[in-house]
């Protein structure tokens, strides 16, 4: 059974960074997918960026618009997904989630959620002078 635990959120400052960590234990994955989503209060959860592997290479995915601000990375030998934030915005305000897969998912199937098999728990992110 795999366990995704999410950490790294808190308050921040507009224009300040943070980096969120997904952890995922139970298992290492060949191949796999990990996907950030976010939502915020009276919104639908929505995407943010992905990371998809299989063997030695990976690729990298991004909501429009969020690319250049925030980075996703992967951490092979500890199984960690990174979500570095920066230049934050108070609209980036939102529960960050973290959901992994272990299979590839081709790329139609990375903005949707309910393509992938586990979750965590969230971790709040307050973007707020």
């Amino acid at each position: 059974q795999v366990q995704v635990a999410e950490s790294g959120g808190g308050l921040v400052q507009p224009g300040g960074s943070l980096r969120l960590s997904c952890a995922a234990s139970g298992r290492t994955f060949s191949s796999g997918t990990v996907g950030w989503f976010r939502q915020a209060p009276g919104k639908e959860r929505e995407f943010v960026a992905a990371i998809r592997w299989s063997g030695g290479g990976y690729n990298t995915h991004y909501a429009d618009g969020l690319k250049g601000r925030f980075t996703i990375s992967r951490d092979k030998a500890t199984n960690t997904v990174y979500l570095q934030m920066n230049s934050l915005r108070p609209e980036d305000t939102a529960a960050y989630y973290c959901a992994v897969d272990n299979s590839r998912l081709i790329l139609s199937s990375l903005w949707d959620g309910k393509n992938y098999n586990h979750w965590g728990q969230g971790t709040q992110v307050t973007v707020s002078s």
